[in-house]
């Protein structure tokens, strides 16, 4: 049901945990299903020296929400805009349609924490 990066990302997730003392820090919840995505990032020389992921929900959710750190991780604010839920379904090799809400829930935390570092600089 799940491709083998999927399952990849959620037996052994990348960036999971949180920053101590982050420059930006968002937690959102999917409504729909309860799945909830908290982001916590660093920024270091213009760029997003470390993302860290906490999440509680689907199998997807969690996958997405791995896949998404290391997808920004060492781009700069305007290139991590830039990434969207098509190329993370890509990044976790495709979702079925009823677990895309995870690539929706990933990508909207990433923009809330953009907009939130966009806010501060």
């Amino acid at each position: 049901m799940y491709s083998p990066q999927v399952l990849d990302h959620f037996e052994h997730p990348r960036n999971s945990g949180s920053i101590a003392e982050p420059d930006a820090s968002v937690q959102l919840q999917n409504p729909a299903c309860g799945d909830v995505l908290k982001l916590t990032l660093k920024l270091a020389g213009g760029r997003i020296q470390d993302i860290r992921f906490l999440a509680k929900g689907c199998v997807p959710s969690i996958a997405c929400a791995s896949a998404l750190t290391e997808l920004v991780r060492g781009k700069s604010p305007a290139a991590a805009r830039e990434i969207g839920k098509e190329q993370l379904m890509s990044a976790v090799g495709g979702l079925p349609s009823a677990s895309r809400h995870a690539s929706h829930l990933a990508i909207d935390a990433l923009d809330a924490l953009l907009n939130q570092l966009a806010a501060k600089i």
